[in-house]
């Protein structure tokens, strides 16, 4: 049995490359994790409701979506953290103010702002989200995730609150789109919770990102991996480096910890 009980994974420059591929060495390296024993988690920015897909490929079951607002555990319900409603509010009107858009996730829905912009086309396109319609005032109470697409970057200091950070999408050609990330609800703070319900100490687990919405992710446990291709904010809250998404990173930075061979 192996000293290590978990292992979280970024989905977009982490598993996924940019041409939405998986490489063969990520299936290897998660197979052989499972095998010993190690529980395996999906972490992303992502609704979770667009990415079963790539939950069936890598037949992993247990995920935390909407950076870090929501997550299940062998597909079942286990955290649930909404934005606050006011502060929806916030970034709608901000948005509305300098005729930018919103990406926001409901658990069932992703929900725009408008649909027919060219750029918000593109962001549903390389995301490949299928279940989309347009924002409505009654949905301001059920958002768990919120992208801003588009931002100009003397706008950027507008959408400030003291409560949450906005996060560049590491993915080229989308990177005038920010997460939204809140200091108390991410990535890093799901992990906790889900550790401490499992019974699973942070040095007994791993975890692997790209972005600035992982470093709560890869700093929350012991074992935290920015892959080569990661944005350089990232490096100072890894413990290791591995190498990019092209490269086998996921199965070389687990080969560092002797878990694949």
């Amino acid at each position: 049995m192996s000293k290590y009980k978990a292992l979280f994974l970024d989905i977009d420059g982490t598993i996924l490359r940019p041409d939405h591929t998986i490489q063969s060495s990520t299936f290897e390296a998660i197979k052989q994790v499972k095998e010993q024993g190690i529980k395996v988690f999906i972490a992303t920015g992502r609704p979770l409701h667009e990415i079963s897909e790539i939950k069936n490929k890598l037949e992993v079951n247990s995920c935390i979506g909407y950076n870090g607002a929501y997550a299940t555990y062998q597909g079942k319900e286990v955290y649930n953290r909404p934005i606050d409603p006011n502060l929806v509010q916030h970034f709608i009107d901000t948005a509305a103010s300098h005729d930018e858009d919103l990406v926001l996730y409901r658990s069932d829905v992703t929900l725009l702002t408008n649909l027919d912009k060219e750029y918000v086309k593109n962001f549903i396109d390389y995301f490949d989200l299928k279940q989309t319609q347009l924002y409505q005032p009654e949905d301001r109470d059920k958002i768990l995730g919120l992208t801003i697409m588009n931002v100009a970057d003397e706008h950027l200091d507008d959408y400030h609150a003291d409560e949450t950070f906005l996060s560049e999408v590491n993915v080229d050609g989308l990177r005038d789109s920010y997460d939204l990330i809140q200091k108390r609800t991410n990535k890093g703070e799901a992990v906790k919770y889900i550790l401490e319900a499992l019974n699973i100490k942070p040095e007994e687990a791993i975890a692997f990102g790209d972005g600035l919405n992982d470093r709560e992710l890869v700093s929350s446990v012991a074992h935290g991996f920015a892959m080569g291709n990661a944005d350089p904010g990232l490096f100072e809250y890894a413990k290791y480096k591995t190498t990019s998404v092209e490269d086998n990173g996921i199965f070389n930075g687990l080969k560092q910890l002797g878990l694949v061979k």
